[in-house]
């Protein structure tokens, strides 16, 4: 059996400012089950029907592929949990490298809730663009980790208007 390794930059305080001195370890299950997940949503946002799937789907693949991320690189601090905050909130604390596309994908949630919820607040073009970026974020995130990865085919994604 083949175990992976991923690139883990630890987070203690000898290290939180130097995201280039990485520690090669082995790669939780978890990990690659998030990465999975993340890859599956991808593959259904490409191939949802309207615009609010598309952008719900994408969506959910970025946040699967950011969970990857935290499950790889943070650590239990044995204190207990003050409040639940967001995965995009949480990431830039983790993996400073991911700051922009937390901020990016933070500003996109709230759309992505009302898409979920089927109100009409997305263009196609906008839910293109959100697969699109989805999967860079995605490929940004395997090759961190160490993963492969294969781009989707979107090159046929078109958008009206």
């Amino acid at each position: 059996m083949t175990t992976l390794t991923s690139t883990i930059a630890p987070m203690s305080p000898a290290w939180a400012g130097n995201a280039t001195a990485p520690v090669s370890a082995p790669l939780p299950a978890a990990v690659r089950d998030l990465v999975a997940s993340a890859r599956r949503s991808l593959t259904e946002a490409v191939i949802a029907s309207t615009p609010c799937e598309r952008y719900a789907a994408a969506h959910l693949a970025a946040l699967r592929a950011a969970a990857a991320v935290l499950a790889a690189r943070s650590r239990p601090s044995g204190k207990r949990r003050r409040q639940v905050r967001s995965v995009w909130v949480v990431l830039p604390e983790v993996a400073f490298e991911f700051t922009e596309w937390a901020a990016f994908f933070a500003t996109s949630a709230r759309k992505r809730s009302a898409a979920e919820a089927g109100v009409p607040c997305v263009t196609p073009r906008e839910a293109d663009d959100l697969v699109r970026d989805a999967d860079a974020f995605l490929a940004r995130v395997t090759g961190t980790l160490g993963l492969p990865h294969q781009t989707m085919l979107i090159a046929g994604l078109r958008h009206t208007g």
